[in-house]
């Protein structure tokens, strides 16, 4: 039997999917100006539905979705109505390396720089068009008020200029430390912690003027983690807290649908011991418009043991918290998995992982998200197999009765014999069996990533800024590149290929070969099959087992990881049916669950 491979030219392919963890937080406004420090991200809308919709009640309520409330106090004097307090700006710092360094206070406002974005709710000015995390906001109120926000959990970050203007705000635990203690692990120009003089100024409300803003202490000011802060410090640094946390991307702890693991690095930067306390935290109702949140993270602590040189996994949210040492000056590994037993396939979890020192410095929230396991996308499946029934003995004494029908012995392969299969799984569960797949930008309107059995569907490299990447599978009959398998993705699969005595995926036909190119001797007729080539019908099954097969142990079997038992039987190649058996794993090679499968 010719071995069947599968050839790829693999050029890069990547689908994402948006993932959000949320949690609110209120800020408490002075009438006048207040600046304050949105730690997390509410980029998901618009400032005109957070500020700009109409108030009753002291709720505000914006447009089709209350994605923010006011909470204000009375609100009547009398028996005349007052109108309740609301948001009458937003002013977005943007920092600019080049700007002058200010010598006394910070300068007052104004739109003629670059370094502010404003929206008015007058409509004067509407060039701020969404609030996103880790930014100082300056915010004017026509009355003393608590607005909250629904954010998405960001990682904190600050970046500091060497211009010395610098609006910045903290993930600080509230009521902790004093702004000397909070950075005085901060090192910047051969510096550690802020220089004896260095201004620092916040708002207080009223008007902008000689009292606000207004200059604090560094020795008795109380971080506040919602204030932004003016500091007049040229500094080259990242500095955004005494520990600093390391998380692989912008979504923190991001699992997606196939990563088993996710490290969060952590770095004491002060002088002394600390230990941190994590616990995770069910994330809000996701708001109106944006996708549903399922349920929190089942996320895992994994520690390893050099004594069983295996991880033990721990379910954080069974502990309820738990702690980690750091030392002085040092750093450490904190490695998180995800159990995705019980997940609903293709729902979004999200959970809130809140970290706080025992110094009673940071008080931090880190993102986790994962997404269930899902078979849907494009798939190679790697099977080996390992066993082949043989065929009748067939006697040499004539008065003997010979078989009629296959042993039943199975025989062992002297080592595993490799197949491959290309296979396409939708979102509805249906399974496709493909000869070729190619995978990248598609040609029709908006470009969008798609899968398609036609090269010319996909915009080729010179066009596209990503690159096709390219799949082909010569197991399947030249004649038939889609066939649908049937049983169900979620137990098994199972699929009839059919080479065509004269197909050139069949065992029996070699083109350049005379006794088995199908034609006459003279090379001028094309022969029937049974002459030199055969029809070759291939039954194949895949059983999805809970674990592997062969007793080894996969980390995410069943979640990440797909496989189980392998059978064939094959008719055509001889004169009994001939059946195989083996294993398999599927290894994914796109996330994309549509396929266009016209091949015309």
């Amino acid at each position: 039997m010719k071995r069947f491979f599968l050839t790829m030219l693999v050029l890069g392919v990547f689908a994402g999917i948006a993932e959000a963890q949320w949690y609110t937080k209120s800020y408490n406004l002075s009438a006048g100006w207040n600046a304050i420090w949105l730690s997390g991200d509410a980029s998901y809308t618009t400032v005109d539905l957070l500020f700009g919709g109409t108030v009753s009640s002291g709720t505000l309520t914006s447009g089709t979705a209350n994605s923010g409330s006011l909470t204000s106090g009375t609100v009547s004097t009398g028996t005349s109505a007052t109108p309740a307090p609301v948001v009458s700006e937003v002013w977005r710092w943007n920092p600019n390396p080049d700007q002058t360094q200010f010598i006394q206070n910070p300068s007052a406002p104004t739109t003629l720089s670059d370094e502010w974005t404003v929206w008015r709710r007058d409509g004067t000015e509407t060039k701020l068009v969404r609030m996103v995390g880790n930014s100082a906001y300056l915010i004017r109120a026509t009355g003393a008020m608590t607005v909250s926000i629904p954010m998405r959990a960001v990682p904190p970050s600050a970046t500091w200029l060497l211009s010395g203007a610098n609006f910045l705000g903290f993930p600080a635990l509230s009521g902790g430390a004093v702004m000397a203690n909070y950075f005085s692990s901060m090192i910047s120009g051969g510096n550690r912690g802020l220089p004896a003089g260095t201004k620092v100024f916040k708002y207080a409300g009223g008007d902008l003027g000689p009292n606000n803003p207004v200059a604090v202490t560094i020795g008795s000011e109380q971080m506040n983690p919602d204030t932004a802060y003016w500091f007049s410090y040229p500094a080259v640094s990242d500095f955004e807290g005494p520990v600093r946390y390391e998380v692989p991307s912008v979504d923190g702890l991001a699992f997606g649908r196939t990563l088993p693991t996710q490290l969060l690095g952590i770095t004491n930067r002060t002088t002394s011991a600390i230990t941190l306390n994590f616990t995770l935290e069910a994330s809000d109702s996701a708001p109106a418009g944006q996708p549903s949140v399922l349920g929190g993270v089942p996320l895992v602590r994994r520690t390893f043991s050099a004594d069983t040189n295996a991880y033990t996994e721990t379910p954080v949210g069974a502990l309820g918290s738990f702690v980690v040492s750091v030392p002085a000056s040092s750093r450490a590994t904190v490695e998180f998995g995800v159990d995705r037993t019980g997940m609903s396939e293709g729902g979004v979890y999200a959970s809130v992982l809140r970290v706080k020192d025992a110094s009673n410095n940071t008080d931090v929230r880190l993102p986790v998200t994962v997404q269930a396991a899902s078979k849907a996308g494009l798939w190679v499946c790697e099977v080996q197999v390992k066993a082949v029934n043989s065929t009748p003995a067939i006697s040499s004494d004539p008065n003997a009765t010979n078989p009629t029908g296959p042993s039943t012995q199975v025989q062992p392969t002297s080592q595993p014999f490799p197949l491959y299969y290309l296979l396409h799984i939708d979102g509805s569960g249906v399974a496709r069996v493909l000869r070729q797949a190619f995978v990248g930008k598609l040609t029709a309107a908006g470009n969008a990533m798609g899968i398609t059995v036609k090269e010319s569907l996909i915009q080729n490299a010179v066009v596209s800024d990503v690159k096709p990447a390219r799949y082909f599978s010569p197991t399947m009959p030249f004649s038939t590149p889609v066939v649908t398998a049937s049983g169900g993705a979620s137990t098994a699969l199972n699929w009839t290929l059919t080479h065509s005595y004269d197909d050139p995926a069949n065992p029996f036909v070699h083109a350049y070969h005379p006794d088995h190119d199908n034609r006459d001797a003279k090379f001028a007729s094309k022969l029937p099959a049974g002459v030199e080539s055969y029809t070759v019908v291939r039954n194949c099954v895949l059983t999805f087992t809970d674990a592997p097969p062969d007793g080894s142990n996969v980390s995410g079997w069943g979640s990440m990881v797909f496989g189980g038992t392998y059978a064939e039987t094959l008719l055509g190649l001889n004169k009994y049916p001939l059946t195989t058996s083996g294993i398999f794993r599927m290894r994914r090679l796109s996330e994309i669950s549509d396929i266009n499968t016209n091949t015309q």
